[in-house]
């Protein structure tokens, strides 16, 4: 039974995934026209069991508009002449997606700027400021 290793804690079975091939476009010459050597790789996302509950979420609403509806993800490749690497691709392809939202994303604290930060602010405005008041003229008497 073979795998996709993503990390230590998710490992996709290849039973879930679908492939299906057809002609691929671009340079190749006559066979081109007589190989299907492009990979189309479909997973069904929403009912695969290898994805923790949290990891599946972050994929659903990253990938949303990548999804079919049926909620399977389409992956093309066609970069290669062969199928055996155009399927490899389309697995690299997908462990890199899965790998965009594997971790947690990381919750930004609000920070106050240091007291040295507000006071080089509030001196480059009473600087700008001065500087737009001398090219003013001089009150008329």
């Amino acid at each position: 039974m073979s795998v996709l290793t993503v990390n230590s804690r998710i490992h996709i079975p290849h039973e879930e995934f679908e492939f299906s091939f057809a002609r691929s476009g671009g340079p190749g010459g006559q066979n081109v026209n007589k190989v299907n050597s492009k990979a189309l790789l479909r997973w069904p996302v929403a009912r695969s069991g290898a994805l923790p509950e949290d990891v599946r979420g972050r994929f659903l609403a990253k990938y949303q508009r990548r999804l079919t509806g049926q909620g399977e993800v389409l992956i093309t490749s066609q970069r290669y002449r062969d199928q055996g690497r155009n399927i490899s691709d389309c697995l690299e392809k997908l462990r890199e997606m899965v790998v965009a939202v594997a971790s947690r994303p990381t919750v930004r604290r609000r920070t106050k700027p240091t007291r040295a930060a507000v006071a080089r602010r509030l001196e480059g405005k009473r600087h700008a400021s001065s500087k737009k008041q001398s090219r003013r003229l001089p009150p008329a008497d």
